[in-house]
């Protein structure tokens, strides 16, 4: 595939964003950027400095501590994929916690944040060949993107699916706990006044409730093949 393109990935928190936006990499040898990533590390850093709980949420304090705030992505040859670093430590296990998913919504509303990492995201995607999910990337990040998927399901199929996976982690969660994190990130994520979550116009929706992984990436790897030859 000669021409290399930019794709954008967005939709709601446990679409399985993530999963096909590495398929896509790793199949094409394009770079991948978890964008979502990103913004957990920076809630995992407010939490290491209480600078944020269920009761209070210092965001002065930490929009002065963004300049301090280091992130990198480094590849791992034995997983196959980025690891997060935060301040030259990985915390790639520490950021996927049910703890640090009840706060991540809460920090990506700060605009002052919003502002730091796409300004990171958008120098990643500069020379296209890339493949970035997240919330905002084909309406805030790569507006020109050339293909933009939207990803959906039913807020208990994907509760469901995050259950099982920290579940399969060893981690001590209830369903109904993780349901109600999913329920009320959607509402955050589409609600916030800055970069709310919503499907780009030219976007392409995909309700993956009754897709597995194989078909998923098919559906999405014949857009990605279409999208090359009409350019």
């Amino acid at each position: 595939m000669d021409k290399k393109i930019t794709i954008a990935i967005d939709g709601f928190s446990s679409t399985g964003k993530s999963t096909l936006a590495k398929q896509l990499a790793n199949y094409l040898g394009y770079v991948y950027v978890d964008t979502g990533a990103m913004y957990r590390a920076v809630a995992f850093f407010a939490m290491q400095n209480e600078l944020i709980s269920t009761e209070f949420f210092d965001k002065e304090s930490l929009i002065k501590s963004l300049p301090s705030i280091k992130l990198q992505f480094k590849f791992n040859a034995d997983l196959g994929f980025a690891e997060m670093y935060l301040n030259d430590v990985n915390v790639e296990t520490e950021i996927r916690t049910i703890e640090v998913s009840r706060f991540v919504s809460k920090v990506a509303e700060v605009s002052e944040v919003r502002a730091k990492l796409v300004e990171q995201q958008k120098e990643m995607g500069k020379d296209k060949a890339i493949v970035m999910d997240g919330r905002d990337i084909g309406t805030v990040v790569f507006p020109e993107a050339e293909l933009k998927i939207f990803m959906t399901s039913s807020a208990t199929t994907r509760a469901k699916r995050r259950y099982d996976e920290l579940v399969a982690k060893g981690d001590d969660v209830t369903f109904e706990e993780v349901l109600k994190n999913v329920e009320e990130r959607d509402y955050i994520d589409t609600n916030r006044e800055d970069s709310p979550l919503v499907m780009a116009n030219d976007a392409v929706e995909i309700d993956n409730s009754y897709l597995n992984r194989k078909e998923q990436f098919d559906v999405v790897l014949e857009l990605v093949n279409d999208t090359t030859k009409s350019i």
